[in-house]
């Protein structure tokens, strides 16, 4: 059996494994995309959101504000007119980051061969009848 990363028994297929929660916050685009850049070194807000096309700044507010509730980013406020606010990786969110790379890399290498399999299925389902998936 897996453990599920807890006390408790239990493995990360199970759906009350506390370990799906990581998982949740790796498999999230704006994760990959936010520890990429602050891997480099410490930016603030509005540098992030120029960084990162498509963005919005909601969503760069509520992954910023994620991350640093699970202890992979902090946050830094600097009493300047207006107030600075500025992000920073943690040791943590390092290690992640770490192992996210090869995830970005892999994404960007393998794209083509993902849309040209992609389009290959979707002619397929417009030529061909529909599927019936059986479990």
């Amino acid at each position: 059996m897996h453990q599920c990363g807890t006390d408790q028994d239990g493995n990360a297929y199970a759906s009350a494994c506390p370990t799906r929660q990581a998982l949740d916050r790796i498999a999230d685009k704006w994760t990959v995309l936010i520890l990429g850049l602050l891997e480099s070194g410490p930016m603030r807000f509005n540098q992030l959101r120029r960084e990162i096309e498509g963005i919005s700044q909601k969503m760069l507010s509520q992954t910023l504000k994620s991350l640093e509730r699970d202890g992979l980013v902090s946050r830094k406020v600097f009493a300047t007119v207006p107030v600075t606010v500025e992000y920073s990786i943690t040791p943590l969110g390092a290690t992640l980051a770490e192992t996210l790379v090869p995830l970005r890399v892999w994404a960007e290498t393998h794209i083509a061969q993902m849309l040209e399999a992609r389009s290959a299925y979707d002619r397929s389902e417009e030529d061909g009848p529909a599927r019936l998936d059986v479990a």
